[in-house]
């Protein structure tokens, strides 16, 4: 106990780091989704195919491997030389990759709306903006709402990912406790932090697809 005692306070402050790189993601890899699947269906061809791109290699090689690139190879291609910081490489690695399958998500959560709402929206004067606004986009939350989800809670564990930086999150928290005292409790208490994490997560969500789900009845 005395042990579990001394390794919590450290592991709390790793816990911080792993909350904040999880909502800094959410709040930015939400909206850029959205914006880059709608861009997916747009008529313009060549932003349509650029976009296309992007999501496959973004959701093709691993977010690790995006992780060190952004990290250790950006500040060395010509003609960019960006140097950032381990929790702007982190952030910018994650809500890029993140935005990828959120982008999916949307995109198919827009074209399951009807067409024909599209076309009762147009016959009443509205404009795409708002037809997106009030009629398509209260029903794609509905819809796309488990895997959001799924990709919500997922993130949460993949946020481990940034102890490649050098970062101090939960998870290289409790590897250098295990390192120094060679004892397993750390990783269990890590265990923990993160199931907690991923229930809190689960039941947010699960309100609300009662919430929205209510509105389809």
């Amino acid at each position: 106990m005395e042990y579990l005692s001394s390794i919590i306070g450290p592991m709390l402050e790793g816990t911080t780091v792993t909350l904040q790189m999880f909502f800094a993601t959410i709040i930015l890899s939400l909206p850029l989704g959205l914006f880059i699947a709608i861009g997916r269906i747009s008529r313009f061809r060549p932003l349509k195919s650029f976009l296309g791109f992007y999501i496959w290699l973004l959701r093709g090689t691993p977010l690790m491997l995006q992780l060190l690139f952004v990290y250790y190879a950006l500040p060395f291609v010509p003609g960019i030389s960006i140097t950032l910081t381990d929790f702007q490489a982190a952030l910018v690695a994650f809500v890029l990759n993140y935005a990828a399958y959120f982008a999916e998500i949307f995109r198919a959560g827009i074209q399951s709306i009807d067409r024909g709402q599209f076309e009762a929206a147009k016959v009443l004067g509205m404009t795409y903006s708002q037809t997106m606004r009030r009629i398509v986009l209260p029903q794609v939350i509905r819809n796309v709402l488990p895997p959001v989800s799924n990709e919500t809670i997922t993130l949460v564990k993949d946020t481990s990912l940034i102890y490649v930086l050098a970062m101090n999150d939960l998870m290289r928290t409790a590897q250098s406790f295990v390192k120094r005292d060679f004892n397993m409790m750390p990783f269990i208490v890590a265990a923990v932090f993160y199931l907690a994490m991923t229930f809190v997560l689960t039941k947010v969500f699960h309100r609300l697809e009662k919430r929205y789900g209510a509105y389809a009845e």
